[in-house]
């Protein structure tokens, strides 16, 4: 699987506006939410949120993860953001947030689900992807550097 398989240059948003981590995750449903990539923007929300309020997705070197399982969505839907100033997430490091990608499926779609979660983690394990994020200026420069790293 690649991230560009469920990722959208249109569902990437380069700053994102909120200020916390609940607002971040807000913006990032409701740009799925914009581009029809739901069925229920409340209960993709709700599912996000309440995978959130267990533990911090929030995983280290600078990336969330926050994601959540909805019958409010059909297939694994993406959402990526760059806050800007970089944004406390309680994540593992203590290190505040750089990127946040945001991922949705249906209860059912386990699999895709938990390969999305391990793509994200060995791109971002990669010095020269995480360098290419830190200094994306907008959208299509985060989109670019997927596709490179992605080969």
């Amino acid at each position: 699987m690649k991230l560009t398989d469920i990722l959208t240059r249109e569902c990437i948003r380069v700053p994102i506006q909120a200020t916390d981590k609940v607002g971040a995750i807000q913006e990032l449903v409701d740009l799925l939410a914009e581009r029809h990539a739901l069925q229920d923007r409340d209960a993709v929300l709700a599912a996000v949120l309440e995978r959130e309020n267990t533990a911090s997705t929030g995983i280290g070197q600078g990336l969330a993860v926050p994601h959540g399982k909805s019958k409010g969505c059909s297939e694994l839907v993406m959402a990526l953001g760059k806050p800007s100033p970089p944004m406390d997430f309680e994540s593992k490091d203590g290190k505040p947030v750089e990127i946040i990608a945001l991922l949705a499926s249906p209860p059912d779609k386990t699999g895709p689900h938990i390969q999305a979660l391990a793509r994200i983690s060995r791109l971002m394990l990669m010095d020269s992807f995480r360098e290419e994020l830190s200094n994306a200026k907008d959208a299509s420069d985060v989109w670019n550097a997927i596709c490179a790293h992605e080969g």
